[in-house]
């Protein structure tokens, strides 16, 4: 007989080698036996991530949206085995208890990604963080140690924010494309810039400052993990494998500033694989 829960598993894992390749490696560096239930995880936060590239309007995408909170919820239309993503996550909220809400403001944050809203403040990028970035690693700490899990809240609030503006940094070429812009208003205003002038471009020392503060501000948020992470459960630190590859992204960003328009900051997958092989053997990111 075919064992559909880990059918449903090895999908997500599988699905995760597309959609989210780091942390398809951060599953294979993880406990086996905690592997399905990441892959679940990471394989929803993927699917959320990509739900902008996949409509041209907003309203397709906030439905999309709304069928996974919908799910969560409780008030799925039919039946999730169809859906081996949507299957296997509902397998691991209810065997590992996670929180229902935290998936659902999850979502809730997603929903900016389908609007060209500005982001006025720095508390503001740090909440959609939270709720993006940052509630990802707390779940996956829950799954890998759910004793100790609450101890590890605050890098793992910390690590988010380094790795979601790594992450925008990495995606503001595109973002730029789009019309974009994750880049705090606040911070514009502070280096002389609007939202306008950013995405044109055109004043280069001045939109490098701007990403030189961005980046900034990432690291000295890694840095804030770093001084907590102390407070991280062995069991519980693959949750944070993928912070590992936020620090180059974010030195290099302050190095390049405008030019990261021009000059991918990705690095290698074999570095990216080493990084993360290397944080998983000394618990250091």
């Amino acid at each position: 007989m075919i064992d559909t829960a880990q059918s449903n598993r090895d999908i997500c894992l599988a699905t995760l080698r597309d959609t989210d390749r780091d942390r398809y490696l951060a599953c294979l560096l993880s406990p086996e036996t905690k592997r399905g239930a990441l892959a679940a995880l990471y394989a929803f936060n993927a699917e959320l991530a990509r739900i902008r590239d996949l409509v041209h309007e907003p309203l397709p995408g906030e439905v999309r949206m709304q069928y996974w909170r919908d799910l969560i919820e409780g008030n799925a239309h039919g039946s999730s085995e169809a859906n081996p993503i949507a299957a296997a996550l509902l397998a691991t909220i209810l065997e590992h208890r996670l929180p229902r809400q935290t998936l659902i403001d999850m979502i809730d944050a997603r929903i900016f990604d389908l609007y060209e809203d500005p982001i006025d403040t720095r508390v503001a990028l740090e909440g959609y963080a939270g709720e993006t970035a940052s509630a990802l690693i707390q779940l996956a700490s829950l799954v890998l140690d759910a004793e100790h899990a609450s101890a590890s809240a605050e890098a793992a609030g910390h690590a988010g924010v380094a790795q979601a503006i790594a992450g925008l940094i990495l995606l503001m070429p595109l973002h730029r494309r789009r019309g974009q812009l994750y880049v705090p208003l606040e911070i514009l205003a502070a280096t002389g810039l609007d939202r306008e002038t950013f995405l044109a471009g055109n004043d280069g020392q001045r939109v490098s400052a701007a990403i030189e503060a961005f980046a900034g501000l990432g690291r000295d948020h890694l840095a804030k993990a770093r001084a907590a992470a102390g407070q991280i459960s062995r069991p519980a630190f693959p949750a944070f494998l993928p912070v590992a590859l936020a620090e180059p992204v974010l030195k290099a960003a302050q190095k390049q500033g405008a030019g990261i328009f021009g000059h991918s900051l990705q690095a290698s997958l074999f570095q990216r694989q080493w990084r993360m092989a290397r944080a998983a053997f000394t618990r250091r990111f």
